[in-house]
């Protein structure tokens, strides 16, 4: 179950916001890049929006996307990649 939603952000260095295309985040998403399982309870869902589950530690999403997203030229010399939690959603327990 994905409990963050959140908005992934390239800011230029003239501070102009974008919204990380879609296509990009589901590049990142792809486990053949991190090979990192934390990262597997990520789901892309729109331009700038990626839903997370609550293991997935934030300041090393952010720092692994920025690697990737550098790597592929995504971002641009000057550029910064921001994350920000929007909702925080609380687990349901189903009831048979």
């Amino acid at each position: 179950m994905f409990l963050h939603t959140l908005r992934i952000e390239r800011i230029t260095p003239s501070g102009e916001v974008h919204a990380v295309p879609i296509a990009q985040l589901d590049n990142f998403s792809m486990r053949n890049f991190t090979n990192d399982a934390i990262f597997d309870d990520t789901l892309p869902v729109a331009d700038g929006t990626l839903e997370a589950g609550s293991l997935v530690p934030l300041d090393r999403l952010r720092d692994a996307m920025v690697l990737w997203f550098r790597r592929k030229q995504y971002l641009q010399p000057g550029d910064t990649l921001r994350i920000t939690p929007t909702t925080f959603h609380r687990g349901e327990t189903s009831k048979s």
